[in-house]
């Protein structure tokens, strides 16, 4: 019996050092293998594409990422009737014949050149660069280009990341995006700062993508914009650059008139209606501010923001008062209204 009880202690007692031998190797193995989980996570958070939004309407904040995808509508008829831009219509127009006119050549067996697709679009701010770029991307598509025919829009923040070696990853996964398609690059001269002193991951990112621009050449079209100056420093800064953009087109700022023709565009799509007083008002108004505008005027932008604010002005003035407004009240933009706005 004694010896029984004796046996069964030493059975439970070799079991307990087993478990506690098992708990102390598992423990072990949490320990190491986890930190290496936690760092890979790390990482991962890192590296994290920025958000991508689809077909925004309006301004792109810094850093996202808004994919356009192809519209129905006749891309040609859509680029010749923008308001102005007569000669950035011309080079479009006059690519998309230069290219039809080469695959006529081909197709008779014919030597076609070589040429560079990507473009470099400078001009200021507001002037209709990014919604060319998406007209053209559509275009692209028409003359078999390109596969998609949508349009990946970024700048800086998002090619460039904060930690050293992720900078081509993130450039990498925008590139990836935009395959078949069209990457648009806005402000791009940032990626190579002023005064950069070789501390600046910039430089990674323009490396990054000239290669897939190679790599990708047949997939891959880039279009950069920015001012004229700032853009032509960014372009000298790299031989790769220079090679691979030799087409520029320049957006000249919107006169007064055609500045008057968009507020007026924006009325009448959003089923609004101005007055012979306001109207006037509005060209004297507008010819003022171009005629003493900074560089960094918002053109069409300027323009888009006038028209909300007035709205909202009109919207306030209706409400002062509780009577039953008509459909014609409800769609005038009055002078009071103009004038409380700009």
């Amino acid at each position: 019996m004694n010896n029984n009880l004796s046996t069964a202690l030493k059975i439970v007692g070799l079991i307990t050092i087993v478990m506690f031998v098992l708990m102390g190797i598992l423990t072990f193995i949490v320990d190491t293998f986890g930190d290496d989980q936690s760092d890979a996570t790390d990482t991962t958070e890192q590296t994290e594409k920025p958000k991508t939004t689809t077909d925004k309407k309006g301004d792109r904040k810094p850093g996202e990422i808004v994919v356009n995808e192809p519209l129905e509508n006749d891309p040609y008829e859509e680029l010749n009737e923008l308001i102005g831009l007569e000669g950035v219509k011309e080079e479009i127009n006059s690519l998309a014949n230069f290219v039809k006119v080469q695959k006529m050549r081909s197709e008779k067996g014919l030597k076609t050149p070589k040429m560079s697709y990507h473009l470099v679009f400078t001009g200021s701010p507001g002037t209709g660069k990014t919604t060319v770029a998406r007209i053209v991307a559509r275009i692209y598509k028409d003359l078999g280009i390109l596969k998609s025919g949508h349009m990946v829009e970024t700048d800086r923040s998002g090619l460039v990341a904060e930690y050293m070696g992720q900078t081509a990853v993130k450039t990498n996964a925008i590139c990836d995006s935009a395959l078949n398609g069209v990457l648009f690059i806005d402000e791009a001269y940032s990626l190579v700062p002023k005064n950069d002193n070789g501390g600046d991951y910039g430089q990674e990112a323009i490396s990054t993508l000239l290669k897939r621009m190679e790599d990708d050449r047949d997939k891959l079209v880039v279009i950069i914009a920015g001012y004229p100056d700032e853009m032509k420093r960014f372009i000298n800064s790299n031989p790769g650059l220079q090679s691979r953009f030799n087409r520029y087109i320049n957006f000249p700022d919107y006169t007064s008139e055609e500045l008057t023709r968009i507020f007026l565009m924006y009325v009448r799509k959003n089923e609004y209606t101005l007055n012979d007083d306001a109207k006037d008002y509005l060209m004297s108004r507008l010819e003022e501010v171009v005629a003493k505008k900074e560089r960094n005027f918002g053109n069409a932008r300027y323009v888009r923001n006038v028209f909300e604010k007035c709205i909202q002005h009109q919207a306030n003035r209706l409400s002062r008062s509780s009577a039953q407004k008509t459909e014609k009240e409800l769609k005038e933009i009055t002078l009071a209204d103009l004038k409380a706005t700009i």
